[in-house]
């Protein structure tokens, strides 16, 4: 029987891959991957925001991300094999993204067709509302409804996707956001 690595700390092993880690070992090598996913997007927009200021890094952003979720549906579609046209099937990419591992999120599903999505918990507005510029107000309001709408999109174009609740925040005890996943029949 094979003996899978909880962690990677004896001798070196030319023959290592991650395949020989235990599933615990990892999942916590998968969301640390996700928080520095995480980090590098916001070390690139700050980067481009310095050298050519928000407006700009706002744009890059936009077209980037907009890529990038395409990307990542395929990819989750493909390897997960998550197909169809209602709205489970895009709550079941969202739970599969390793975005989720970084977020706390709630999916609550009504029917195959309308399912509520909160956030509780979002380590980008936390370090938006903490730099206190009130880039938030951009990033959730003009960039985030994008993306929440290409992600339904790339399963089915006539899923409507509504910001229940998006920040600015009443304060640090209330919800990030809240989006409404619906498909009328």
């Amino acid at each position: 029987m094979k003996v899978l690595m909880a962690d990677y700390s004896g001798a070196f092993d030319p023959t290592f891959s991650h395949g020989k880690l235990a599933q615990e070992t990892l999942a916590k090598l998968m969301k640390a991957t996700a928080e520095y996913m995480r980090r590098i997007d916001g070390h690139w927009y700050l980067s481009v925001m310095e050298k050519w200021g928000n407006d700009e890094a706002l744009d890059c952003d936009i077209k980037v991300w907009e890529r990038l979720v395409t990307y990542e549906m395929k990819m989750l579609s493909s390897l997960l094999n998550i197909h169809g046209d209602d709205v489970v099937t895009v709550m079941k990419a969202l739970q599969a993204s390793p975005w989720t591992l970084t977020y706390a999120c709630d999916i609550d599903v009504r029917n195959n067709d309308e399912a509520i999505v909160t956030y509780r918990n979002c380590p980008t507005l936390l370090a938006l509302e903490k730099e206190g510029k009130g880039r938030e107000g951009l990033i959730c309001q003009e960039l985030e409804p994008r993306l929440m709408a290409k992600i339904a999109h790339y399963f089915n174009p006539s899923i409507e996707v509504v910001a229940l609740k998006i920040p600015p925040r009443s304060g640090n005890e209330d919800i990030c956001c809240q989006w409404e996943f619906k498909l009328e029949r």
